[in-house]
């Protein structure tokens, strides 16, 4: 055996390795079921509100606002599709009025590049921008986002969401009927 290839095996032994970079090969939709729900917060930035949609078919939804002093700042809208047997996060924004800021050809695309029980991690393809998302609770959501500045230092957002349970009483009145 080559000498350079018994190193490179010792190596991959004793570097540590980032696992959250970690190839991820076949994941479905399904796995992100513990997103669904929908989640609030009170922040500085206003009153936040996120909602997903439950798995169905290859894709899940998302709608988010933030609404402060009575009114609504920025939406955003997220679509997660199977694309190759892994999901794929598409973030697009809007202002109040419902005006875009991507081009309507090009929305934020995040791949997920890790994924365990109740966590899954998606990432920009130039690695700016970070998004996870953690089922802490069944009742509390963690969604961090890591992101680059303009001057490449990472900015770290914690947002804490609890699940609001007038929205599970009534999903399951309208079932039950």
């Amino acid at each position: 055996m080559n000498h350079r290839y018994i190193l490179l095996a010792i190596a991959s032994l004793v570097l540590p390795c980032d696992n959250s970079y970690a190839q991820v090969t076949k994941v479905s939709v399904n796995q992100l079921a513990f997103m669904a729900g929908t989640w609030t917060q009170k922040q500085e930035w206003g009153d936040m509100e996120e909602f997903w949609g439950e798995p169905m078919g290859d894709s899940m939804i998302s709608s988010f606002r933030v609404v402060k002093d009575g009114k609504a700042t920025f939406y955003e809208f997220v679509v997660i599709e199977e694309q190759n047997h892994l999901p794929v996060f598409k973030m697009r924004h809007y202002n109040r009025g419902s005006m875009g800021w991507e081009e309507k050809d090009k929305p934020l695309l995040f791949y997920l590049v890790g994924i365990e029980k109740d966590k899954a991690d998606f990432e920009l393809k130039d690695k700016s921008i970070r998004i996870t998302y953690q089922l802490i609770s069944p009742n509390k959501l963690d969604v961090i986002v890591i992101e680059k500045d303009k001057k490449g230092k990472l900015k770290k957002d914690i947002f804490n969401y609890l699940r609001n349970n007038n929205y599970i009483f009534l999903s399951q009145i309208v079932r039950e009927y």
